[in-house]
């Protein structure tokens, strides 16, 4: 699970970072808008992720020309990073991926977010494997909420009914996001991001 974890928020970052250089508390702003909504955010994962795929070569860190470092105040020089080559060629291998990992709770969210980025068949392809996971859960929710009805007092039961309505709410709204990415392949094959976003790359 933490590798999870630290794979997606290496996502987010290139994603964000792929859009603009970012100082690393606005970074820190943007992360929390995209992921928080979502799911605990630690900031205290921030920085350790950052120091990691500096390493990597994934992104360098420069400090920001506007902001000089202070001796007397002890403020310290602002870092600006950005993507390098290698970092690009990363993100574009992240998002052309559309195995189980692409559509689990913990990722696709992330990956919803960067569509943009990605090529339409690769967007169907999570699209469809979310869809695919979530109606499993739904057969298995409700097979479940059969045998056990009897024995769960009213404020257990409208839980679960409340469970089951979301999840049948997700599964309808791919539903729409799926035909929407499939006419948009028949009225319009030639176009859509991956033409513009590293298409060369597949």
């Amino acid at each position: 699970m933490a590798r999870s974890r630290s794979d997606v928020l290496e996502t987010a970052i290139l994603g964000l970072l792929n859009e603009s250089p970012l100082h690393g508390y606005e970074l820190r702003k943007r992360l929390n808008l995209m992921l928080g909504s979502f799911r605990a955010f630690s900031y205290g994962s921030l920085y350790p992720a950052l120091k990691a795929m500096v390493a990597h070569g994934h992104i360098v860190g420069t400090e920001s020309p506007t902001t000089p470092p202070h001796a007397l105040s002890g403020k310290r020089a602002r870092i600006v990073y950005q993507l390098t080559a290698e970092g690009k060629e990363r993100l574009q291998t992240v998002l052309a991926s559309s195995g189980p990992a692409a559509w689990e709770d913990e990722s696709f969210d992330v990956r919803f977010a960067f569509f943009a980025q990605t090529d339409a068949e690769t967007r169907l392809r999570i699209l469809e494997g979310r869809r695919s996971r979530l109606t499993e859960r739904l057969e298995s929710v409700r097979e479940s909420a059969a045998r056990t009805r009897e024995r769960l007092d009213e404020y257990t039961l409208e839980l679960q009914r409340h469970g089951l309505e979301q999840v049948e709410r997700e599964v309808r709204w791919l539903d729409g996001l799926i035909t929407t990415e499939r006419d948009r392949r028949r009225t319009r094959p030639s176009s859509g991001p991956e033409n513009r976003h590293g298409h060369d790359n597949h």
